[in-house]
């Protein structure tokens, strides 16, 4: 079992940033590819990105690449979510999510564990 939580949501300008974290729990992180979704009301969980287990391999939806940077601190149990240049449209839930499984992957089904979210509110 993976219990996850996220942090570092919040409030902030078109064009500014923010840092998420997600802090596991258990022995077996490393072991763990991890993902970030995000889900707007209305709309369907959707993949902003994705990191193996040792970091090696990243990847990022279309719509937030260049933007955003996936990072994992295994000694930590931590995975981080930098987004900069934030946009309006960015506005959602995230939520961070654990795949057993060596090849990133891009669905919501493919995640066995999952945080609770954190929300994070873009001003125009």
């Amino acid at each position: 079992q993976v219990q996850l939580v996220e942090s570092g949501g919040g409030l902030v300008q078109a064009g500014g940033s923010l840092r998420l974290s997600c802090a596991a729990s258990g022995r077996t992180f490393s072991s763990y590819a991890m993902g970030w979704f995000r889900q707007a009301p209305g709309k369907e969980r959707e993949f902003v990105a994705a990191i193996s287990s040792i970091g090696g391999n990243t990847h990022y939806a279309d719509s937030v690449k260049g933007r955003f940077t996936i990072s994992r601190d295994n000694a930590k149990n931590t995975v981080y979510l930098q987004m900069n240049s934030l946009k309006p449209e960015d506005t959602a839930v995230y939520y961070c999510a654990a795949d057993q499984a060596i090849v990133v992957r891009r669905t919501p089904s493919s995640y066995d564990y999952w945080g609770q979210g954190t929300q994070v509110t873009v001003s125009s």
